[in-house]
């Protein structure tokens, strides 16, 4: 990958990483309810869950989606249907707060899951392999996209779930916790619309 090439790709990394989608609105909340140490491994679930999409999309997905386009609008459907199931869970949590200790954060095995059916995360792993891998060198630019998403994504998220824990100071009253929870899952859901209305598709 040319010097060139490898620029568009840290800059479309890095774009794509601090603009609001569904991993962003979950870690703020997840930060503001349980604190950056307990987000921790939902930060971490999202980054390598992530970098390993792109390394699979990058060695077959891409050509698996491209034979049978169907798959990838299962793959946006169910997870704009999981998302509506975790914007649910968000304008319920009780958070830190919470006297019967119900809530949690997601964990890393969950967050990582997460991404296979995060359509806005196949989105970018389709389209960094699509625009950066060239055939020539195929196996090293796909791993180098993989590492550049982990690496350039990983404070970009990061930054979300801090300033999620900012805002904890004003969120002590319930009220104010319960309405920013319902807040985030408005939003959670309003961050679906762009990608399912992709193509004309509603």
């Amino acid at each position: 990958m040319s010097l060139t090439m490898l620029t568009g790709l840290i800059l479309f990394a890095f774009v794509s990483s601090i603009t609001p989608g569904p991993n962003h609105m979950m870690l703020l909340a997840s930060g503001a309810n349980f604190g950056l140490r307990r987000t921790v491994p939902h930060m971490m679930g999202v980054s390598l869950g992530f970098g390993f999409l792109a390394l699979v999309v990058g060695f077959c997905v891409a050509g698996i989606v491209r034979a049978l386009p169907m798959l990838y609008e299962v793959l946006r459907w169910g997870g704009a249907a999981y998302l509506l199931y975790l914007a649910f869970k968000i304008a319920t949590a009780k958070g830190l707060g919470s006297k019967d200790g119900s809530g949690r954060p997601l964990t890393f095995l969950q967050a990582a899951a997460f991404q296979w059916i995060n359509p806005k995360a196949l989105a970018m792993a389709l389209v960094a392999v699509g625009a950066y891998a060239t055939p020539d060198h195929l196996a090293l630019d796909v791993v180098l996209i993989g590492l550049v998403l982990v690496v350039v994504g990983l404070p970009c998220i990061a930054s979300w779930a801090a300033f999620g824990v900012g805002m904890k100071q004003m969120l002590t009253r319930p009220a104010a916790l319960r309405a920013f929870n319902i807040a985030m899952a408005l939003l959670l859901v309003a961050s679906i619309a762009p990608m399912l209305m992709e193509h004309g598709k509603v």
